[in-house]
Protein backbone atom coordinates (compact mmCIF):
# COMPACT_ATOMS: atom_id res chain seq x y z
CA UNK A 1 0.00 0.00 0.00
CA UNK A 2 1.81 3.33 -1.32
CA UNK A 3 -0.73 5.71 0.25
CA UNK A 4 -0.38 6.73 3.59
CA UNK A 5 -3.22 7.41 6.35
CA UNK A 6 -1.95 10.59 8.38
CA UNK A 7 -4.00 11.81 11.12
CA UNK A 8 -6.29 14.79 10.48
CA UNK A 9 -3.97 17.54 12.20
CA UNK A 10 -0.92 19.06 10.96
CA UNK A 11 2.26 18.62 13.06
CA UNK A 12 5.70 19.81 13.17
CA UNK A 13 7.20 16.50 13.78
CA UNK A 14 6.29 14.80 10.45
CA UNK A 15 5.16 15.79 6.65
CA UNK A 16 1.70 15.29 5.79
CA UNK A 17 -0.56 17.04 3.89
CA UNK A 18 1.06 19.77 2.16
CA UNK A 19 -2.30 22.58 2.27
CA UNK A 20 0.06 25.93 0.69
CA UNK A 21 0.99 22.97 -2.14
CA UNK A 22 -2.51 21.75 -2.50
CA UNK A 23 -3.50 25.57 -3.62
CA UNK A 24 -0.64 26.20 -5.94
CA UNK A 25 -0.64 22.99 -7.56
CA UNK A 26 -4.63 23.30 -7.77
CA UNK A 27 -4.57 26.63 -9.44
CA UNK A 28 -1.83 26.01 -11.34
CA UNK A 29 -3.06 23.17 -12.68
CA UNK A 30 -6.26 24.96 -14.08
CA UNK A 31 -4.28 28.27 -15.30
CA UNK A 32 -2.29 25.89 -17.39
CA UNK A 33 -5.06 24.90 -19.08
CA UNK A 34 -6.59 28.14 -19.24
CA UNK A 35 -3.75 29.24 -21.02
CA UNK A 36 -3.98 26.52 -23.89
CA UNK A 37 -7.70 26.97 -24.96
CA UNK A 38 -9.80 29.61 -26.54
CA UNK A 39 -11.36 30.77 -23.36
CA UNK A 40 -9.91 34.98 -21.92
CA UNK A 41 -11.18 34.13 -18.38
CA UNK A 42 -13.07 31.78 -16.10
CA UNK A 43 -16.12 33.17 -14.34
CA UNK A 44 -17.53 30.13 -11.77
CA UNK A 45 -20.20 30.03 -9.77
CA UNK A 46 -20.22 26.35 -8.84
CA UNK A 47 -18.70 26.48 -5.37
CA UNK A 48 -16.42 23.34 -5.67
CA UNK A 49 -14.74 25.43 -8.79
CA UNK A 50 -14.72 28.31 -6.53
CA UNK A 51 -13.15 26.51 -3.74
CA UNK A 52 -10.58 24.63 -6.80
CA UNK A 53 -9.40 27.72 -7.95
CA UNK A 54 -9.77 30.46 -4.92
CA UNK A 55 -9.19 27.53 -1.56
CA UNK A 56 -11.98 29.35 -0.24
CA UNK A 57 -14.98 28.25 1.50
CA UNK A 58 -18.31 29.35 4.14
CA UNK A 59 -19.68 26.88 4.96
CA UNK A 60 -21.75 23.75 2.81
CA UNK A 61 -25.27 25.96 3.79
CA UNK A 62 -24.04 27.80 0.93
CA UNK A 63 -23.47 24.97 -1.34
CA UNK A 64 -26.72 24.68 -3.50
CA UNK A 65 -26.60 28.58 -3.55
CA UNK A 66 -24.54 29.68 -6.55
CA UNK A 67 -24.03 33.44 -4.75
CA UNK A 68 -19.94 33.17 -4.52
CA UNK A 69 -18.11 33.94 -7.80
CA UNK A 70 -14.45 34.08 -9.33
CA UNK A 71 -13.28 35.45 -12.13
CA UNK A 72 -9.61 33.48 -13.54
CA UNK A 73 -8.60 35.81 -16.14
CA UNK A 74 -5.77 34.31 -18.77
CA UNK A 75 -2.24 34.86 -17.40
CA UNK A 76 -3.64 36.76 -14.04
CA UNK A 77 -4.81 35.66 -10.61
CA UNK A 78 -8.52 34.81 -9.16
CA UNK A 79 -10.65 37.51 -8.20
CA UNK A 80 -13.40 36.21 -5.71
CA UNK A 81 -16.48 38.03 -4.99
CA UNK A 82 -18.02 36.46 -1.73
CA UNK A 83 -20.97 36.37 0.69
CA UNK A 84 -20.88 39.85 2.77
CA UNK A 85 -18.21 39.40 5.70
CA UNK A 86 -17.02 36.71 4.48
CA UNK A 87 -14.93 38.74 1.64
CA UNK A 88 -13.12 40.65 4.67
CA UNK A 89 -12.57 37.46 6.31
CA UNK A 90 -10.69 36.31 3.60
CA UNK A 91 -9.06 39.29 3.30
CA UNK A 92 -7.73 38.88 6.82
CA UNK A 93 -7.16 34.93 6.86
CA UNK A 94 -6.08 33.98 3.21
CA UNK A 95 -3.03 35.60 2.57
CA UNK A 96 -2.94 34.54 -1.47
CA UNK A 97 -6.06 36.21 -2.45
CA UNK A 98 -5.66 39.32 -0.18
CA UNK A 99 -7.43 42.54 -1.61
CA UNK A 100 -8.83 40.10 -4.70
CA UNK A 101 -11.15 38.91 -2.39
CA UNK A 102 -14.39 41.74 -2.77
CA UNK A 103 -18.06 42.02 -1.62
CA UNK A 104 -20.45 40.93 -4.21
CA UNK A 105 -23.89 39.16 -4.08
CA UNK A 106 -25.81 37.73 -7.08
CA UNK A 107 -29.44 36.77 -7.42
CA UNK A 108 -29.81 33.88 -4.11
CA UNK A 109 -31.36 31.87 -6.73
CA UNK A 110 -34.29 34.50 -7.02
CA UNK A 111 -34.51 35.87 -4.03
CA UNK A 112 -33.37 38.92 -4.91
CA UNK A 113 -36.18 39.86 -7.89
CA UNK A 114 -35.03 41.47 -10.78
CA UNK A 115 -35.96 45.28 -9.98
CA UNK A 116 -33.14 44.79 -7.65
CA UNK A 117 -30.34 44.87 -10.21
CA UNK A 118 -28.16 42.17 -8.72
CA UNK A 119 -27.90 40.77 -12.07
CA UNK A 120 -26.48 43.94 -13.59
CA UNK A 121 -24.41 44.57 -10.72
CA UNK A 122 -22.10 40.87 -11.34
CA UNK A 123 -22.03 41.95 -15.00
CA UNK A 124 -20.82 45.16 -14.74
CA UNK A 125 -18.23 44.10 -11.73
CA UNK A 126 -17.23 41.06 -14.76
CA UNK A 127 -16.87 43.60 -17.28
CA UNK A 128 -14.55 46.19 -15.68
CA UNK A 129 -12.32 43.47 -14.87
CA UNK A 130 -11.87 42.05 -18.28
CA UNK A 131 -11.74 45.55 -19.80
CA UNK A 132 -8.94 46.21 -17.36
CA UNK A 133 -6.86 43.53 -19.14
CA UNK A 134 -8.09 43.16 -22.40
CA UNK A 135 -10.10 40.88 -22.79
CA UNK A 136 -13.81 41.70 -22.63
CA UNK A 137 -13.99 40.77 -26.48
CA UNK A 138 -12.61 36.91 -25.49
CA UNK A 139 -14.69 34.24 -24.88
CA UNK A 140 -15.59 33.90 -20.97
CA UNK A 141 -16.21 30.17 -19.76
CA UNK A 142 -18.78 30.06 -17.43
CA UNK A 143 -19.64 26.56 -15.69
CA UNK A 144 -23.35 27.33 -13.48
CA UNK A 145 -25.19 30.65 -13.81
CA UNK A 146 -28.51 31.87 -13.58
CA UNK A 147 -29.98 33.10 -16.33
CA UNK A 148 -30.80 36.61 -15.29
CA UNK A 149 -26.67 37.18 -15.06
CA UNK A 150 -26.21 35.36 -18.07
CA UNK A 151 -28.63 37.51 -19.83
CA UNK A 152 -27.01 40.64 -18.46
CA UNK A 153 -23.51 38.87 -19.28
CA UNK A 154 -24.49 38.80 -22.72
CA UNK A 155 -26.43 42.81 -23.02
CA UNK A 156 -22.58 44.09 -21.71
CA UNK A 157 -21.00 42.24 -24.89
CA UNK A 158 -19.41 39.82 -23.57
CA UNK A 159 -19.32 36.30 -25.24
CA UNK A 160 -20.75 33.53 -22.88
CA UNK A 161 -19.17 30.04 -23.93
CA UNK A 162 -18.97 26.64 -21.66
CA UNK A 163 -16.38 26.57 -19.08
CA UNK A 164 -17.47 23.71 -17.06
CA UNK A 165 -15.78 21.16 -19.37
CA UNK A 166 -12.12 23.22 -18.71
CA UNK A 167 -12.95 22.84 -15.10
CA UNK A 168 -13.63 19.59 -15.59
CA UNK A 169 -10.74 18.54 -17.72
CA UNK A 170 -8.76 20.36 -14.95
CA UNK A 171 -10.12 18.21 -11.84
CA UNK A 172 -9.45 15.05 -13.28
CA UNK A 173 -6.43 14.22 -12.69
CA UNK A 174 -5.63 14.76 -8.79
CA UNK A 175 -2.38 16.47 -7.23
CA UNK A 176 -0.53 13.90 -4.27
CA UNK A 177 -2.33 16.04 -1.75
CA UNK A 178 -5.77 15.53 -3.47
CA UNK A 179 -5.40 12.11 -3.23
CA UNK A 180 -4.29 12.24 0.51
CA UNK A 181 -7.50 13.84 1.70
CA UNK A 182 -9.51 11.39 -0.51
CA UNK A 183 -7.50 8.85 1.15
CA UNK A 184 -8.33 10.28 4.74
CA UNK A 185 -12.28 10.79 3.72
CA UNK A 186 -12.55 7.53 3.52
CA UNK A 187 -10.71 6.50 6.37
CA UNK A 188 -13.47 8.19 8.08
CA UNK A 189 -16.19 5.95 6.47
CA UNK A 190 -14.20 3.07 7.20
CA UNK A 191 -14.47 3.71 10.48
CA UNK A 192 -18.33 4.28 10.00
CA UNK A 193 -19.17 1.46 8.83
CA UNK A 194 -17.33 -0.87 11.56
CA UNK A 195 -19.48 0.91 14.51
CA UNK A 196 -22.52 0.74 12.20
CA UNK A 197 -21.73 -3.00 11.89
CA UNK A 198 -21.85 -3.25 15.75
CA UNK A 199 -24.86 -1.48 16.20
CA UNK A 200 -27.24 -2.89 13.17
CA UNK A 201 -29.80 -5.47 14.43
CA UNK A 202 -33.94 -5.79 14.24
CA UNK A 203 -35.72 -2.97 15.34
CA UNK A 204 -32.99 -0.21 14.31
CA UNK A 205 -34.57 1.75 11.58
CA UNK A 206 -32.76 3.42 8.62
CA UNK A 207 -32.96 6.64 9.53
CA UNK A 208 -31.27 5.53 13.49
CA UNK A 209 -28.59 4.30 11.01
CA UNK A 210 -28.01 7.48 9.18
CA UNK A 211 -27.85 9.53 12.17
CA UNK A 212 -25.54 7.32 13.84
CA UNK A 213 -23.37 7.36 10.67
CA UNK A 214 -23.59 11.63 10.70
CA UNK A 215 -22.03 11.22 14.33
CA UNK A 216 -19.47 9.30 14.22
CA UNK A 217 -17.68 11.32 10.75
CA UNK A 218 -18.17 14.62 12.59
CA UNK A 219 -16.81 13.58 15.73
CA UNK A 220 -13.97 12.07 13.19
CA UNK A 221 -13.56 15.42 11.64
CA UNK A 222 -15.79 15.56 8.61
CA UNK A 223 -16.98 18.85 6.67
CA UNK A 224 -19.95 17.95 5.46
CA UNK A 225 -21.95 14.83 5.52
CA UNK A 226 -23.69 15.02 1.99
CA UNK A 227 -26.05 12.05 2.57
CA UNK A 228 -26.52 8.70 3.43
CA UNK A 229 -28.66 6.29 1.58
CA UNK A 230 -29.49 3.52 4.16
CA UNK A 231 -32.00 0.95 2.35
CA UNK A 232 -33.35 -1.95 3.56
CA UNK A 233 -35.65 -4.99 2.89
CA UNK A 234 -38.24 -4.45 0.20
CA UNK A 235 -36.68 -1.33 -0.66
CA UNK A 236 -33.68 -2.71 -2.32
CA UNK A 237 -34.95 -3.48 -5.35
CA UNK A 238 -35.43 -1.20 -7.47
CA UNK A 239 -33.27 1.08 -5.51
CA UNK A 240 -35.11 4.14 -4.15
CA UNK A 241 -31.88 6.15 -3.51
CA UNK A 242 -32.87 7.78 -0.49
CA UNK A 243 -33.61 6.50 3.19
CA UNK A 244 -36.80 6.40 5.27
CA UNK A 245 -37.89 5.34 8.65
CA UNK A 246 -37.85 1.57 7.67
CA UNK A 247 -37.23 -0.67 10.43
CA UNK A 248 -34.66 -4.10 9.96
CA UNK A 249 -35.91 -7.15 10.21
CA UNK A 250 -34.20 -10.64 10.60
CA UNK A 251 -33.14 -11.76 7.20
CA UNK A 252 -33.42 -8.75 5.64
CA UNK A 253 -30.76 -6.94 3.03
CA UNK A 254 -29.53 -3.54 3.58
CA UNK A 255 -27.41 -1.53 1.77
CA UNK A 256 -25.61 2.04 2.40
CA UNK A 257 -23.90 4.87 0.88
CA UNK A 258 -22.10 7.26 2.64
CA UNK A 259 -21.09 10.62 1.20
CA UNK A 260 -19.32 13.12 2.98
CA UNK A 261 -16.32 15.43 2.86
CA UNK A 262 -12.73 15.83 4.65
CA UNK A 263 -11.25 19.08 3.78
CA UNK A 264 -13.56 19.06 0.57
CA UNK A 265 -12.78 16.26 -1.02
CA UNK A 266 -15.83 13.28 -0.92
CA UNK A 267 -16.28 9.85 -0.13
CA UNK A 268 -19.11 8.00 -2.56
CA UNK A 269 -18.87 4.23 -0.60
CA UNK A 270 -21.64 1.91 -0.75
CA UNK A 271 -21.64 -1.61 1.45
CA UNK A 272 -23.84 -4.48 1.82
CA UNK A 273 -25.48 -6.70 4.70
CA UNK A 274 -27.80 -9.02 5.78
CA UNK A 275 -29.18 -8.76 9.05
CA UNK A 276 -29.44 -11.95 11.23
CA UNK A 277 -29.31 -13.92 8.80
CA UNK A 278 -28.93 -14.58 4.62
CA UNK A 279 -30.71 -16.32 2.49
CA UNK A 280 -29.01 -18.02 -1.09
CA UNK A 281 -31.18 -15.74 -3.27
CA UNK A 282 -29.02 -13.20 -0.94
CA UNK A 283 -25.78 -14.71 -1.15
CA UNK A 284 -25.95 -15.34 -4.42
CA UNK A 285 -27.00 -11.57 -5.46
CA UNK A 286 -23.83 -10.37 -3.43
CA UNK A 287 -21.57 -13.10 -5.45
CA UNK A 288 -22.77 -11.89 -8.50
CA UNK A 289 -22.46 -8.32 -7.64
CA UNK A 290 -19.25 -8.79 -6.13
CA UNK A 291 -17.70 -10.93 -9.22
CA UNK A 292 -18.44 -7.73 -11.76
CA UNK A 293 -17.24 -5.09 -9.55
CA UNK A 294 -14.31 -7.22 -9.19
CA UNK A 295 -14.17 -7.62 -12.78
CA UNK A 296 -13.94 -4.07 -13.36
CA UNK A 297 -11.26 -3.19 -10.65
CA UNK A 298 -8.76 -6.02 -12.09
CA UNK A 299 -8.66 -3.56 -15.59
CA UNK A 300 -7.76 -0.63 -14.01
CA UNK A 301 -4.23 0.73 -14.67
CA UNK A 302 -2.90 3.56 -17.10
CA UNK A 303 -3.59 2.75 -20.37
CA UNK A 304 -6.59 0.61 -19.85
CA UNK A 305 -9.96 2.80 -20.99
CA UNK A 306 -13.30 3.81 -19.55
CA UNK A 307 -14.90 1.71 -22.33
CA UNK A 308 -13.00 -1.65 -21.06
CA UNK A 309 -13.89 -1.30 -17.86
CA UNK A 310 -17.78 -0.33 -18.68
CA UNK A 311 -18.04 -4.13 -21.02
CA UNK A 312 -17.34 -6.42 -18.32
CA UNK A 313 -20.43 -5.28 -16.60
CA UNK A 314 -24.17 -6.15 -17.80
CA UNK A 315 -26.46 -5.03 -20.24
CA UNK A 316 -28.77 -3.80 -18.58
CA UNK A 317 -31.76 -6.12 -20.51
CA UNK A 318 -29.99 -9.01 -18.02
CA UNK A 319 -30.76 -7.46 -14.69
CA UNK A 320 -34.70 -6.41 -15.38
CA UNK A 321 -34.00 -2.79 -17.00
CA UNK A 322 -35.58 -2.16 -20.77
CA UNK A 323 -32.35 0.18 -21.88
CA UNK A 324 -28.81 1.56 -20.29
CA UNK A 325 -30.90 4.84 -19.60
CA UNK A 326 -33.57 2.95 -17.35
CA UNK A 327 -30.32 1.37 -15.46
CA UNK A 328 -28.21 3.96 -15.17
CA UNK A 329 -25.98 4.42 -11.98
CA UNK A 330 -26.42 0.67 -11.20
CA UNK A 331 -23.31 -0.28 -12.70
CA UNK A 332 -21.45 3.00 -12.73
CA UNK A 333 -18.28 4.55 -12.19
CA UNK A 334 -17.31 8.11 -11.22
CA UNK A 335 -14.27 10.44 -10.53
CA UNK A 336 -14.75 11.68 -7.12
CA UNK A 337 -12.59 14.78 -5.81
CA UNK A 338 -13.97 17.79 -4.21
CA UNK A 339 -17.27 16.55 -5.74
CA UNK A 340 -18.82 13.11 -5.81
CA UNK A 341 -19.34 12.72 -9.63
CA UNK A 342 -16.32 14.39 -12.06
CA UNK A 343 -14.86 12.85 -14.85
CA UNK A 344 -14.30 10.00 -15.83
CA UNK A 345 -18.23 8.73 -15.86
CA UNK A 346 -18.62 4.85 -16.45
CA UNK A 347 -20.79 3.16 -17.97
CA UNK A 348 -22.50 1.21 -20.22
CA UNK A 349 -25.04 4.00 -21.50
CA UNK A 350 -21.56 6.73 -22.83
CA UNK A 351 -18.52 4.80 -22.49
CA UNK A 352 -18.54 2.37 -25.25
CA UNK A 353 -18.67 5.37 -27.82
CA UNK A 354 -16.71 7.67 -25.74
CA UNK A 355 -13.81 6.59 -24.04
CA UNK A 356 -11.24 8.00 -21.64
CA UNK A 357 -7.68 6.41 -20.86
CA UNK A 358 -6.95 5.87 -18.06
CA UNK A 359 -4.25 7.83 -16.45
CA UNK A 360 -2.31 8.22 -13.02
CA UNK A 361 -3.64 10.53 -10.38
CA UNK A 362 -7.18 9.73 -11.63
CA UNK A 363 -9.13 8.93 -8.71
CA UNK A 364 -12.73 7.29 -9.33
CA UNK A 365 -15.73 5.02 -7.77
CA UNK A 366 -17.05 1.84 -9.07
CA UNK A 367 -20.29 0.60 -7.87
CA UNK A 368 -22.16 -2.24 -8.62
CA UNK A 369 -25.53 -3.79 -8.39
CA UNK A 370 -27.78 -7.14 -8.43
CA UNK A 371 -30.76 -8.05 -7.79
CA UNK A 372 -31.98 -11.32 -6.11
CA UNK A 373 -33.98 -13.73 -7.74
CA UNK A 374 -36.32 -13.22 -5.13
CA UNK A 375 -37.70 -10.15 -6.92
CA UNK A 376 -37.63 -7.64 -4.08
CA UNK A 377 -34.17 -7.96 -2.31
CA UNK A 378 -30.64 -7.02 -3.67
CA UNK A 379 -26.76 -6.41 -3.39
CA UNK A 380 -25.11 -2.97 -4.16
CA UNK A 381 -21.04 -2.74 -3.40
CA UNK A 382 -18.79 0.14 -3.87
CA UNK A 383 -15.27 0.88 -4.12
CA UNK A 384 -12.90 4.06 -4.35
CA UNK A 385 -9.76 3.53 -6.73
CA UNK A 386 -6.51 5.38 -7.22
CA UNK A 387 -4.97 4.57 -10.62
CA UNK A 388 -1.17 4.87 -9.76
CA UNK A 389 2.11 4.99 -11.93
CA UNK A 390 1.86 0.66 -12.16
CA UNK A 391 -1.72 -0.10 -11.39
CA UNK A 392 -4.12 1.04 -8.83
CA UNK A 393 -5.01 1.33 -4.97
CA UNK A 394 -8.11 0.57 -3.66
CA UNK A 395 -8.79 3.33 -0.56
CA UNK A 396 -12.05 1.50 0.50
CA UNK A 397 -10.86 -0.41 2.88
CA UNK A 398 -14.14 -1.94 5.43
CA UNK A 399 -14.63 -5.65 4.16
CA UNK A 400 -16.77 -6.17 1.55
CA UNK A 401 -15.16 -9.59 -0.22
CA UNK A 402 -18.21 -12.06 0.84
CA UNK A 403 -21.68 -10.94 2.29
CA UNK A 404 -21.18 -9.33 6.15
CA UNK A 405 -24.16 -10.62 8.46
CA UNK A 406 -25.19 -8.31 11.56
CA UNK A 407 -26.62 -8.23 14.95
CA UNK A 408 -26.17 -12.73 14.35
CA UNK A 409 -26.15 -13.59 18.23
CA UNK A 410 -28.71 -16.60 18.02
CA UNK A 411 -28.51 -19.26 20.09
CA UNK A 412 -30.72 -22.57 19.82
CA UNK A 413 -30.61 -26.12 22.12
CA UNK A 414 -28.44 -27.49 19.66
CA UNK A 415 -26.24 -24.00 18.81
CA UNK A 416 -25.15 -21.86 17.08
CA UNK A 417 -28.06 -20.50 14.34
CA UNK A 418 -26.74 -20.89 11.06
CA UNK A 419 -26.29 -17.42 9.32
CA UNK A 420 -27.06 -18.81 6.13
CA UNK A 421 -30.65 -19.94 5.99
CA UNK A 422 -33.99 -19.43 4.30
CA UNK A 423 -37.16 -16.86 5.36
CA UNK A 424 -39.15 -20.30 4.32
CA UNK A 425 -37.32 -23.34 5.09
CA UNK A 426 -37.99 -26.92 3.61
CA UNK A 427 -40.07 -29.02 5.72
CA UNK A 428 -37.68 -31.47 7.51
CA UNK A 429 -38.65 -34.90 6.87
CA UNK A 430 -40.64 -35.76 9.95
CA UNK A 431 -43.02 -32.84 8.80
CA UNK A 432 -43.71 -34.34 5.43
CA UNK A 433 -44.57 -37.36 7.34
CA UNK A 434 -46.74 -35.74 9.44
CA UNK A 435 -48.76 -34.14 6.69
CA UNK A 436 -48.73 -37.14 5.07
CA UNK A 437 -50.22 -39.20 7.96
CA UNK A 438 -52.68 -36.18 9.10
CA UNK A 439 -53.71 -36.54 5.04
CA UNK A 440 -54.42 -40.40 5.63
CA UNK A 441 -56.12 -39.80 8.66
CA UNK A 442 -58.49 -37.12 7.09
CA UNK A 443 -59.13 -39.84 3.84
CA UNK A 444 -60.47 -41.86 6.32
CA UNK A 445 -62.86 -39.87 8.00
CA UNK A 446 -64.03 -38.12 5.18
CA UNK A 447 -65.27 -42.11 4.45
Amino acid sequence: MALKTHGTMAVDWEQRIDMDRLRRERLARIKGLLAKSEIGALLCFDMNNVRYITATHIGTWAQDKISRFTLLPQNDEPILWDFGSAARHHQLNCPWLGERSRPGISLLRGAMSPEMGRAEDVAKKIKIELEMRGLHKEPVGIDVVEPPILFALQREGINVVDGQQLMSDARIIKTQDEISLLNTSAMMVDAAYHDLYCAMKPGMSENQAVGLVNKILYDLGSEYVEGVNAISGERCNPHPHVFSDRVLRPGDPVYYDILHSFMGYRTCYYRCFSIGYAPHTLIDAYSRCRDYLDAAISLIRPGRTTGEIASVWPKAQEFGFPNEEAAFALQFGHGIGLAIWEKPVISRLVSLEHSYELKPGMVFALETFWPSKDGWSAARIEEEIVVTETGHEVITRFPAEKLLVAGAHYFTVDGPLPTTREHDPAPSQRIVEMVEASARVEQVVSR
